[in-house]
C-alpha cells in the first residue's frame, strides 16, 4: 500500500511539472472600464495586432470584447462558474504545425474599490515561435 501511494505522489509530482511547463509566458493585466490592452504579436515575419477590453460587470458576469488580427468576438467571463476564460490560435493550424500557439486569457478577479478587472495571461508555444510586445495606451 506505501509503495502504492508513493507511485501517485510521484505521478502527481511529474504531471504538475508537465503542466506547468505548457505555457511560455504567463502575465498579469489589469484594465479599468473601457481601457483596452493591445498586443502585437510577432512570427514568422508577420505582425499580428491583438486587442481586448471590458465594457461590463453586472450580475458576476464581465462583457469582454476582443480582436485579433481583424476578427472581432465578445465573451462573458464569470468568476464563479467554469467560464472563466477564452483562448485563441494565433497561427493558422497547418500540415507542418500540430502544436499550434495560442493564448489563454482568464478573469482572476474583479477589484469593486478600483473598478479594475484583473487577468492572467498565459501563451502557450512550445516551438518558441511568437513573440509578445506589449503596447502602450495612446
Amino acid at each position: 500500500m506505501k509503495s502504492i501511494s508513493l507511485i501517485l505522489i510521484y505521478l502527481l509530482f511529474f504531471s504538475t511539472l508537465l503542466f506547468a511547463n505548457e505555457f511560455r509566458d504567463i502575465k498579469l493585466i489589469k484594465l479599468k472600464k473601457d481601457e483596452q490592452k493591445k498586443i502585437l504579436v510577432k512570427y514568422d515575419e508577420k505582425g499580428k495586432l491583438f486587442k481586448f477590453r471590458w465594457t461590463l460587470y453586472k450580475n458576476g458576469g464581465l462583457v469582454i470584447f476582443r480582436s485579433y488580427d481583424r476578427v472581432v468576438a465578445q465573451n462573458i467571463l464569470y468568476l464563479r462558474n467554469k467560464n472563466r476564460s477564452f483562448m485563441f490560435n494565433l497561427k493558422p493550424k497547418g500540415a507542418r504545425f500540430y502544436n499550434v500557439p495560442y493564448v489563454l486569457v482568464k478573469f482572476k478577479e474583479f477589484n469593486y474599490e478600483t473598478g479594475e478587472a484583473l487577468f492572467e495571461l498565459f501563451l502557450s508555444d512550445k516551438n518558441k515561435q511568437i513573440n509578445f510586445k506589449y503596447l502602450e495606451e495612446g
